[in-house]
């Protein structure tokens, strides 16, 4: 798995990719507007020199007369490189001097007294002519002319060029001044990211007490999650904890009867001692092996790395083997053990181990608390794998604690505690759910209900 990429990494990527995109947008900004600057500031000179030029047209022998000043031509040449060029044209278009034909470039031409610029090509030269339209001001003669001025674009753009770079140097100069401001920002908005970290770092493993941090408030469901977790697993260490101790309990007593046992057996010379002593021992190892299932069994049930399989399982012979293989322990407690009749052939999806563990449990508390009779059954209407029993049956008030690990009722005899925690388990695994009723014939009833 390739490595994860830093938040401060992506943080810094995202806005640093903003940033030079808005940098390229400022930038062709920034050449448009260098342009039009220009483009101005040469449409005016442009302007300027037609109105030098257009002061030196007069009349002369019956026509027009233009002699062209050098100052004019100066201010459209600054630098000496550029090319200027103009044409006088009469009031009916026709040349009247000029060193280039401007007049069909520019259409149409302007009215008397007004001005105009446009770009145009001639002979493959990129030009800017402005056009003024004029009249002599001589009390004797008042002709309208078209002054026609242009001039290649070289000033132009190295004006333009001069601007954009003065902006260039400005906004790059911004560009390093955010970054760097960037830089802090970003090291002092994930500051708080870094101390919590490092408090975990720290931290011991047996340390589960909520952290006690200021943090930001984008954080604090974040900090509120993490403490919530360590809760619950400050609640699972608890329980384990605990489930170990009863466990111990539990265990502890018939291995301290079986070792009992033994010694008092070792002390004798009695043989029929020693034949009490034996019997002891097996069902002191008896209850410590069924206890020691029990204890796998609800291991299992509560391990998330073993999910139900599921498969179709048929519920009366799953009864009906589980019943055959508890019957020697029935009859050697004295208690009838039987199916309800009739049996309704049920199918349910679940895990074949997991239900047969619960209808054993299930069975087994039965028997250690019926008087006489134990009925298994299935109910078809309601889905329910049921056990029934004439014992004393479980209070209303304690049903749901009986669920709970190493519980057992006052008034009940012994047992560990584990088996209605099992079939619980079973339960909610398959997504069902334990129910306790009385019967019509007063027997206490205990079923496992099971969803489609």
């Amino acid at each position: 798995m390739a490595p994860a990429v830093s938040l401060h990494r992506r943080l810094l990527g995202g806005l640093t990719l903003l940033l030079l995109l808005t940098c390229v947008l400022l930038l062709l900004q920034s050449w448009y507007s260098a342009q039009r600057s220009a483009d101005r500031v040469y449409d005016r000179l442009l302007a300027s020199a037609a109105q030098v030029m257009s002061d030196q047209v007069g009349w002369r022998d019956g026509r027009l007369w233009f002699d062209v000043p050098a100052s004019a031509l100066n201010m459209l040449a600054p630098n000496g490189d550029e090319r200027v060029f103009y044409t006088l044209v009469d009031h009916r278009g026709q040349t009247v001097s000029g060193n280039a034909d401007l007049e069909n470039l520019v259409t149409p031409l302007p009215a008397t007294g007004t001005f105009q610029a446009d770009s145009a090509h001639l002979n493959g030269l990129s030009l800017r002519i402005g056009a003024l339209g004029a009249r002599l001001t001589a009390w004797q003669h008042r002709e309208p002319y078209t002054l026609l001025v242009g001039h290649t674009l070289e000033a132009r753009r190295a004006m333009t060029i001069a601007l954009f770079r003065d902006s260039s140097l400005r906004l790059a100069g911004i560009v390093v001044l955010a970054l760097t401001g960037l830089l802090m920002t970003l090291r002092l908005a994930l500051r708080p990211l870094e101390h919590l970290r490092t408090r975990l770092k720290v931290r011991s493993a047996h340390d589960l007490s909520p952290i006690n941090a200021r943090v930001p408030r984008e954080l604090e469901e974040l900090l509120a999650a993490l403490n919530a977790l360590l809760a619950r697993q400050q609640q699972v260490r608890t329980h384990e904890q605990r489930f170990i101790g009863d466990a111990s309990h539990q265990l502890r007593t018939p291995l301290a009867g079986i070792a009992a046992s033994a010694e008092l057996a070792l002390r004798s010379h009695d043989p029929h001692r020693w034949q009490q002593a034996l019997q002891e021992v097996q069902g002191g190892t008896r209850r410590a092996t069924r206890l020691a299932e029990q204890l796998l069994s609800l291991t299992r049930l509560d391990a998330p790395q073993a999910p139900v399989n599921r498969q179709p399982i048929a519920l009366k012979t799953l009864t009906r083997d589980t019943l055959l293989r508890l019957l020697p322990a029935a009859d050697r407690a004295g208690i009838d053990l039987g199916l309800a009749e009739p049996c309704p052939a049920l199918a349910v999806e679940g895990d074949g181990w997991q239900l047969e563990e619960a209808l054993s449990n299930l069975i087994d508390n039965a028997l250690r608390y019926a008087r006489t009779r134990v009925t298994v059954g299935i109910d078809a209407d309601t889905r329910v794998l049921y056990v029934a029993d004439d014992g004393p049956g479980i209070s209303a008030a304690e049903q749901a604690d009986v669920l709970r690990p190493f519980h057992r009722c006052q008034e009940q005899g012994p047992g560990s505690g584990l088996g209605l925690a099992i079939v619980d388990g079973v339960a909610r695994a398959h997504g069902g759910h334990v129910v306790m009723d009385h019967t019509d014939s007063g027997d206490f009833r205990i079923g496992l209900w099971l969803p489609d």
